[in-house]
């Protein structure tokens, strides 16, 4: 029984691994989806608001298990330090409906935020889906990269290990941290689009 357990849970998460999109994906290359949200403390942004800055687009869910080996590694969590520093916006967006896992209201994101240690510019709640349709975000964590200009640089997942291993952090190439590091040197994005991985978004 030990045997089939283990062979159900791999089938599981081969499943949410590389979890795709029923809906239309932001292209790589091209104007990135405009938007209006509203954060955790009910404000609202456009993306118009950040022309002229990079703007990182973090899919999340704290129940999922790959998000997880992120913030609890602290991994995450010092991304977002890094590049904010760096005058990016860094958005996190839950996409979770209403009685799915994942859903906040404004008063838990808030309390999450500082439960994870999160130093992500705002948190973004999409319950209706609106936002993570329109890009086509497919798990959590799903990963998007928007330039000055608007147009989007990368898409997919955080980087080349998709497991749910904190070990695995340490090892790992991050893609985002790829991305933003040589389109700010005014280099080409080496690797522009990957398949993301990890929990399917709850909408």
């Amino acid at each position: 029984m030990q045997f089939l357990s283990s062979r159900s849970l791999v089938a599981l998460a081969l499943g949410v691994l590389l979890a795709t999109s029923a809906f239309a994906a932001a292209t790589v290359g091209q104007t990135a989806p405009d938007f209006t949200v509203t954060d955790m403390d009910g404000k609202t942004h456009k993306l118009s608001d950040f022309q002229g800055k990079y703007v990182v687009l973090e899919w999340l869910n704290y129940g999922c298990p790959f998000v997880g080996k992120h913030y609890n590694s602290g991994n995450m969590q010092a991304l977002q330090k890094e590049w904010t520093s760096k005058g990016v916006v860094w958005l996190s967006v839950i996409s979770s409906r209403e009685g799915q896992q994942g859903y906040s209201t404004p008063e838990k994101a808030k309390t999450d935020y500082k439960a994870k240690n999160s130093a992500a510019t705002t948190v973004i709640l999409d319950s209706k889906g609106t936002l993570g349709k329109a890009y086509g975000a497919a798990t959590t964590p799903h990963m998007y990269v928007i330039g000055p200009n608007g147009n989007l640089l990368y898409n997919g997942g955080i980087d080349d290990k998709a497991t749910t291993e904190v070990a695995d952090v340490k090892t790992s190439k991050n893609y985002v941290s790829a991305a933003l590091t040589e389109a700010m040197a005014g280099k080409p994005v080496t690797m522009a689009k990957s398949q993301p991985y990890g929990c399917n978004v709850k909408y």
